[in-house]
């Protein structure tokens, strides 16, 4: 029968009493809690008393005495972010050393390093130091030379850095990494020429390259020619020794020889484009002093 006053008891106490009591005991600075990446500056009668910047619980009167029950009531407490932050400033204008217009487009990084320089040396940090930024890539990086402009962007950037660290440390605002992130031209004329060049150019690259090429497959084929032309040469020369060779082994038994000169002469007769009349051999004697005969004249 106890257990349900008891757990009712142990609700309110839980989720009701105990945050009452933890926000009156804030309220009267007993206490305070800093978040991680913050600090907290308290000041009292226009004085700052302490700056608390460790991250966790912290019982203010071990840090402030009785001033930390006066802070709540004639004070103020600042709560100061200290997280890394990033910005990018674009198409700054700048001038080459040929009168070109440049744009640059600036990335950098800030955070805060001095919470109590950060809220009196300054009234806007941020926007101070995004006009200083401003201004020293106008002053440090007009008239440099174009080619420095469009290949040395990390000399730059490490330029304007050293330009701008030192104000900022006044202020208690840090400057991280800065980095020229973009440099383009301002001239859409200009722009329009350049681009005109560069297509001019490839195109006369791009025909050298192919008549280079052209020159090569000349050289090739003459080469080639001239070494076919030479190996024909000199198997037109070879081939009568080669005949001869052929025609003396021939010449070794007569009944070979006599054969193919016989078939010579048939093959001879037969591609040429006269009349052939075979005569039997029994009556070749008869047939040709007849022939003989009838070819004199009356």
């Amino acid at each position: 029968m106890l257990i349900i006053p008891v757990a009712l008891g142990t609700f309110i106490l839980c989720f009701l009493v105990v945050p009452i009591i933890l926000g009156i005991g804030k309220a009267l600075g007993f206490y305070t809690i800093v978040d991680e990446c913050k600090s907290k500056v308290f000041i009292l009668f226009g004085k700052v008393i302490t700056v608390i910047d460790e991250p966790g619980l912290h019982i203010l009167p071990t840090k402030l005495g009785f001033h930390a029950f006066l802070v709540g009531l004639f004070g103020q407490v600042h709560e100061i972010d200290h997280r890394l932050d990033q910005e990018y400033l674009r198409s700054q204008s700048v001038n080459s050393e040929e009168g070109t217009p440049m744009g640059i487009g600036l990335w950098y990084e800030m955070k805060v390093s001095d919470p109590v320089a950060y809220l009196f040396k300054n009234t806007d940090p941020r926007g101070s130091l995004r006009a200083n930024l401003s201004n020293a890539t106008v002053r440090c990086l007009s008239n440099m030379p174009l080619e420095t402009l469009m290949q040395d962007r990390h000399a730059m950037s490490r330029l304007v850095r050293d330009e701008v660290t030192p104000k900022t440390e006044a202020w208690g605002y840090r400057l991280g990494s800065v980095y020229i992130r973009k440099v383009h031209f301002r001239d859409l004329e200009m722009l329009r020429q350049i681009e005109q060049k560069v297509v001019n150019r490839l195109r006369q690259v791009t025909s050298a390259i192919r008549q280079m090429g052209a020159n090569q497959v000349d050289v090739i084929k003459s080469t080639a020619e001239r070494e076919a032309a030479a190996e024909f040469a000199r198997a037109r020369a070879m081939r009568p020794y080669l005949v001869g060779v052929a025609l003396q082994e021939i010449a070794q038994d007569n009944e070979i020889m006599d054969a193919m000169f016989e078939i010579l002469e048939t093959e001879k007769m037969l591609s040429g484009e006269v009349d052939l009349t075979l005569v039997p051999p029994e009556q070749k004697s008869g047939l040709l002093s007849q022939l003989l005969a009838s070819s004199k004249p009356a």
